[in-house]
């Protein structure tokens, strides 16, 4: 289904800080079969979400970029790994993390939403949004942030806490 960022974003302003709150009694006291109802979920919540029509975590958030990341995108580029990084990323002191420079991301097709190295893609990327990852309670602290960016995140957690929610 097609995504509506303006409306998308009246829900978060809306709705954010109350499904943040769920997150965290989730982080705190997790239900048994926690992992199993996001891979339940998981289909629904991409049945109702078109990443073609939204990319908005590629235009207002970045990937981290791992060394792996970086080699085998810069050889796709044909060149090299520190003209790729001087080019295109910059060094996060704090986090220790290789991130874009440019919002929107730099491979980003905006007409299309596509991406120009998809295949090649930094594995950050590959996994957005980690919903389904195993071990939720370890990924809540990612979920909330980007409950935010991602109506597939949103819709993910809005659908739990109408299943579980107090």
């Amino acid at each position: 289904m097609q995504v509506n960022l303006r409306s998308f974003k009246q829900k978060v302003t809306k709705n954010a800080k109350q499904l943040r709150s769920f997150l965290t009694k989730l982080e705190k006291r997790a239900p048994q079969g926690l992992d199993n109802l996001a891979e339940y979920l998981s289909p629904q919540v991409w049945a109702e979400t078109d990443c073609l029509s939204c990319a908005n975590c590629c235009k207002t958030m970045s990937p981290t970029f791992t060394k792996t990341d970086i080699k085998r995108i810069a050889a796709h580029l044909n060149t090299t790994p520190k003209a790729f990084t001087e080019e295109w990323l910059e060094y996060d002191k704090k986090d220790k993390d290789w991130l874009n420079k440019l919002r929107p991301c730099q491979f980003l097709d905006l007409k299309t939403n596509m991406c120009s190295i998809y295949e090649v893609r930094p594995a950050d990327c590959a996994g957005f949004p980690h919903l389904t990852k195993k071990k939720m309670t370890e990924y809540i602290h990612v979920h909330k942030q980007n409950v935010e960016y991602c109506p597939a995140t949103y819709k993910m957690v809005e659908k739990m806490n109408d299943l579980i929610g107090s």
